[in-house]
């Protein structure tokens, strides 16, 4: 409802598939209205001309509707009521309970200045070994997921959401499924790990650029826990590529020029204005980024991978094995650039070692596949090697093998004192006398 000496326009002066004008004034950018009843978005303004980008779409909308500015950007409720719940990608509840109440902060905010930020250095477990054997994630890292569709991230993302070490996590969830949606409810609520699981969520069913809000509704609850509680949280976007779809769509709509593979111009700065939004505070309090980004074709030059890597610490593949039927965490792609800020420091000093050692044998192992494959005869050693890799993919680099740090170590030695010889392994000799099976 319009409040009193509120101004309403009526003359719509252009309309889009997604997007009208309208001439106006005293309008701010991301500033919310509604068009005919529909939710609006101001994405331009041009002197006293303002485009308003138009959620569910333009279609049967009359060039004399009324306009109505609400004087506010898109703007979430943040208080400790917002944990155990799932909200849609405007901040209202979709899991049948009410509205929580506390403090309207508007989201979409600047990153954290440089100099309120700390050296990251805590450790984020997540039990699943490729991640913390290999690529440890360090609290306040952005790392993104890369994996083609067809692959469980979605699967990996509720395993990490109910493994990690951290207070809070909390779910952005762009373009899933019903289904998809669904999985994610049921497993947050039969593992009983809702009191610490906050899910914003976009479906297939809901407007396509209503996908353009939910990482910054995510990440304004985030900034609230981490700044205002000091808590530990963890991010979890899935997926970017859908994110990213949604800017293509948009920017296209509004007849902007499009730069590679159809994305607009300004993908690295949206990209970027996300994950840099990752933090570790000196109050206690981090941020912690963990994305998924699907590749089309395993392509990874794509526009979307290919900004993603100069913008993140890192990354993560995905890889299904076909020597042990199993999704693993490829060793040999994925990369933590903070790994050595907690390796040996926050776990056990033969961390980098151990991780070391195994990647290199599990690398000779492949050289190995490669001489089998082309006909050549195998040595004693050779052969050791590929039976060390079947085990190791099997029995720690595997998505489904649940194992804290001290665990996944110990395994590591186990397989390499049941495959190997000391003196084959190339470690230090006082960690191979301590630790040696």
């Amino acid at each position: 409802m319009a409040k009193a000496f509120q101004k309403i326009y009526t003359q719509i002066t252009q309309i889009t598939k997604a997007t009208c004008s309208v001439k106006a004034n005293q309008v701010g950018y991301d500033e919310l209205a509604t068009v005919e009843g529909r939710l609006a978005q101001v994405v331009k303004i041009m002197g006293d001309e303002v485009t308003l980008q138009i959620f569910e779409g333009t279609e049967g909308i009359p060039t004399n509707s009324e306009v109505l500015f609400m004087g506010k950007s898109p703007s979430l409720r943040v208080s400790d009521q917002l944990a155990g719940r799932f909200f849609n990608a405007y901040g209202d509840p979709i899991d049948g309970g009410p509205a929580p109440e506390g403090e309207e902060r508007a989201i979409g905010g600047p990153s954290v200045n440089p100099v309120r930020r700390k050296q990251p250095s805590e450790l984020i477990a997540t039990g699943i070994a490729g991640i913390d054997l290999n690529n440890t994630l360090v609290s306040g890292q952005k790392i993104p997921f890369f994996a083609d569709p067809d692959q469980p991230f979605n699967q990996v993302m509720a395993t990490v959401a109910l493994r990690a070490q951290a207070d809070k996590i909390i779910l952005g969830g762009m373009g899933m499924t019903n289904d998809d949606y669904l999985y994610f409810k049921n497993v947050f609520s039969n593992a009983g790990a809702l009191d610490r699981i906050i899910s914003f969520m976009n479906t297939t069913e809901n407007p396509a650029v209503e996908r353009l809000l939910v990482p910054d509704m995510a990440l304004t609850a985030a900034e609230y826990f981490a700044v205002d509680k000091n808590e530990k949280v963890l991010v979890l976007l899935t997926d970017m590529s859908s994110y990213a779809d949604a800017l293509s769509i948009v920017s296209n709509r509004m007849d902007q020029i499009p730069s590679k593979d159809s994305m607009p111009g300004s993908l690295y700065s949206d990209l970027a204005k996300i994950y840099e939004k990752a933090a570790q505070f000196p109050s206690g309090g981090s941020i912690t980024i963990l994305a998924v980004t699907t590749l089309s074709g395993g392509d990874i030059t794509h526009a979307v991978p290919d900004n993603t890597g100069y913008i993140t610490e890192g990354q993560l593949f995905l890889r299904f094995d076909s020597d042990v039927s199993k999704v693993v965490v490829d060793p040999f792609r994925s990369l933590s650039r903070l790994k050595q800020l907690v390796q040996g420091k926050k776990t056990r000093e033969d961390h980098p070692q151990v991780m070391n050692a195994a990647v290199r044998l599990y690398a000779d192992a492949a050289n190995a596949k490669t001489k089998q494959e082309n006909g050549f005869d195998l040595t004693d050693y050779d052969q050791r090697t590929l039976s060390f890799a079947k085990d190791y993919s099997k029995q720690l680099m595997a998505i489904d093998v649940n194992l804290n740090t001290v665990e996944m170590l110990d395994k590591t030695w186990e397989l390499l004192s049941a495959h190997f010889k000391p003196s084959e392994v190339n470690m230090k000799q006082e960690l191979v006398d301590k630790y040696w099976k």
